[in-house]
């Protein structure tokens, strides 16, 4: 009886850890987020990979680390993807069928001087990837081209800032894929965009919703929250609401969604910092909130998908 029961917790509690919370928490604690800076994940379709980003601190470098599946919730160490580690990438994005993975980079279209950031693409190629191509100049600008988020019928979403074009200083947009081509860019509607800052959106399969983070909003709780617009019966969108049980003081962006609808992941660089302390404290202290996984760097959180809609 006492086997049974041991073997009871084991099954219960790597059926809790394989399953999100119901609130916003570490994905995996610190079996997966560490000190540095983890951000902008994507999970392929089948859920055997998973691809992040690693980032310096400010921003100054940033590289996508690859992770698949051993078995149940456990996965490999994390390596840098085969197509990163030279230029700064990130924010990877899977293709609903999953052949295709798209990133942001400042690698040079030739030579070695890097340049703005663009969204790129690979194909699957067996077990590995295409070389990365630039996804063009009806896309790619000089300005830079951030976080794609890639639709059943292949239209794009991205984040962009572009001077007279947009609604606000930075918003999002769109491009239709039509007859095998990217068509025109053009930013989302005031229902989404505002005055403000909007950025790192994720948007449903058959774009029915779309999730993003803005900032300097009148509701914004902190450094900026997430936001969720739905599409009404007319296929236009319907005014963002701020979606609060998820939202810190602190930055939360990224979001992203597994591909059965059950999971929401994003990034939040909220901690567990104090401003003051009753007692000085000591350099252990110090070296152990610092290198701590909630010193202020960005983590990967988790929660139902079903508890935010």
């Amino acid at each position: 009886m006492k086997i049974l029961f041991t073997f009871l917790l084991i099954v219960g509690a790597t059926t809790c850890i394989a399953q999100a919370p119901s609130t916003p928490e570490l994905y995996l604690g610190d079996k997966f987020n560490t000190p540095m800076h983890e951000r902008d994940m994507a999970l392929s379709p089948d859920g055997k990979e998973m691809y992040y980003t690693i980032q310096s601190g400010q921003g100054f470098f940033s590289t996508i680390v690859v992770r698949t599946k051993v078995s149940g919730s456990r996965w490999s160490e994390p390596v840098v993807a085969s197509f990163s580690g030279m230029f700064s990438d990130l924010e990877p994005a899977f293709s609903q069928d999953g052949k295709k993975l798209f990133f942001c980079s400042n690698r040079p279209l030739s030579g070695d001087k890097k340049k703005d950031f663009d969204i790129w693409v690979m194909e699957r190629n067996g077990s590995s990837w295409s070389a990365p191509k630039n996804l063009g100049p009806v896309i790619n600008t000089e300005a830079d081209e951030y976080y794609p988020s890639i639709a059943n019928n292949g239209s794009i979403y991205f984040t962009a800032q572009y001077e007279g074009k947009g609604v606000g200083r930075e918003d999002i947009y769109v491009s239709k894929w039509v007859n095998g081509e990217y068509g025109p860019v053009t930013a989302l509607d005031t229902a989404v965009n505002s005055k403000s800052y909007e950025f790192n959106a994720f948007v449903a399969p058959d774009e029915s919703f779309i999730i993003f983070t803005s900032y300097g909003r009148k509701d914004d709780t902190g450094g900026g929250d997430l936001y969720m617009s739905w599409k009404d019966a007319g296929g236009n969108w319907t005014k963002s609401k701020n979606l609060t049980r998820l939202n810190s003081p602190r930055l939360d962006y990224c979001p992203y969604v597994s591909a059965d609808m059950k999971t929401l992941y994003f990034t939040s660089n909220r901690h567990m910092m104090a401003g003051s302390y009753a007692k000085a404290v000591t350099y252990g202290d110090l070296k152990k909130m610092y290198q701590g996984v909630l010193n202020g760097a960005d983590n990967i959180y988790w929660v139902r998908f079903d508890v935010v809609k």
